[in-house]
């Protein structure tokens, strides 16, 4: 009996050890199974880092490239004077089209038809943008300056615009008409005047038509000449007031809403008189302003005006 019991005692200890050794094994492995995922997934998280450190370090390299590209590529400062509006408004809408080329545009805005060329034709400026070729064209003959067209932009119909009265048929004897005093221009408010009844000028005057040149003033008006940024001021003074279109814009005018008749888009005079950009004799051909005509053509500009001057820039083919 005594010897059962102990034979009992040796079989239950050696199971034991049997199972315990097995448990020691299963955890042996299931501890090597760990480390040898926490290394793979060391290894892993080390890989991406590198990965995303190679990335970040080309991508910085590709930009300081770039920022490198862009500077030897710089061609230099395009200086252009300009009237507030619409010309320098569009200027700075070209400004990102000619960064992109290497050049930086310079605008400076002057509220006179005089000085814009006397800039250029001193070369303090490369370029102006404010005038139609008539304008252009009389004032080298009126200054002896040396200006040419190096590309025209748009045009802007002349309007009348509604001063103390609203109707054209009201007009009566002693009614004041304000029209700018420039030679072209004046004559293309007097032209204006002519196609909607209310004078007459000599035949074949055209646009050097003065008030000299009045032959019929059936409605006994008054012509007040002014300086053609002066006539939106006195709209209040006058009856009517015809307008150059930008300085219309500026007195907060559009010309298919508030004027009373203007030129239409398929007109003689609305061909003629097309905004350019003057420079220099000489200089037509200079890349920067090449560069400067062919942005200012370009489908982002034209749509850029389409869509902001209710009818009052037309864009020039």
């Amino acid at each position: 009996m005594k010897k059962k019991f102990i034979a009992g005692i040796l079989t239950a200890a050696l199971a034991f050890g049997v199972l315990t050794a097995c448990g020691s094994s299963d955890a042996a492995a299931d501890t090597d199974a760990s480390a040898e995922g926490a290394a793979a997934a060391d290894e892993t998280a080390a890989a991406d880092e590198t990965a995303a450190a190679d990335e970040t370090a080309a991508a910085d390299e590709t930009e300081e490239t770039a920022d490198d590209s862009a500077q030897a590529e710089s061609k230099g400062t395009i200086t252009i004077a300009a009237s507030a509006t619409p010309h320098a408004e569009i200027l700075e809408q070209v400004k990102p089209i000619l960064a992109e080329q290497g050049w930086d545009l310079e605008i400076t805005v002057f509220d006179d038809y005089v000085q814009p060329n006397l800039v250029v034709e001193s070369g303090e400026f490369d370029a102006n943008y404010f005038q139609h070729i008539p304008y252009l064209e009389s004032f080298n003959e009126e200054q002896g300056t040396h200006l040419v067209n190096a590309g025209g932009i748009h045009y802007e119909p002349f309007g009348i615009y509604p001063g103390t009265k609203s109707d054209l048929t009201t007009l009566e004897s002693g009614d004041v008409i304000a029209v700018p005093n420039d030679t072209t221009n004046e004559a293309r408010a007097l032209l204006l005047l002519q196609d909607n009844g209310i004078l007459t000028l000599k035949d074949g005057v055209g646009l050097e038509a003065t008030v000299r040149d009045i032959v019929d003033n059936p409605y006994d008006i008054e012509i007040q000449e002014l300086e053609a940024a002066q006539v939106p001021r006195v709209k209040d003074e006058v009856a009517f007031a015809v307008m150059n279109g930008n300085y219309a814009m500026e007195a907060g005018f559009s010309v298919s809403k508030d004027a009373v008749a203007y030129e239409k888009s398929d007109s003689e005079a609305a061909q003629t008189y097309v905004n350019v950009i003057a420079v220099k004799e000489g200089n037509e051909n200079n890349e920067g302003i090449k560069a400067l005509v062919e942005a200012l053509k370009s489908d982002a500009i034209v749509d850029y005006i389409n869509n902001t001057y209710d009818g009052g820039v037309i864009p020039f083919n």
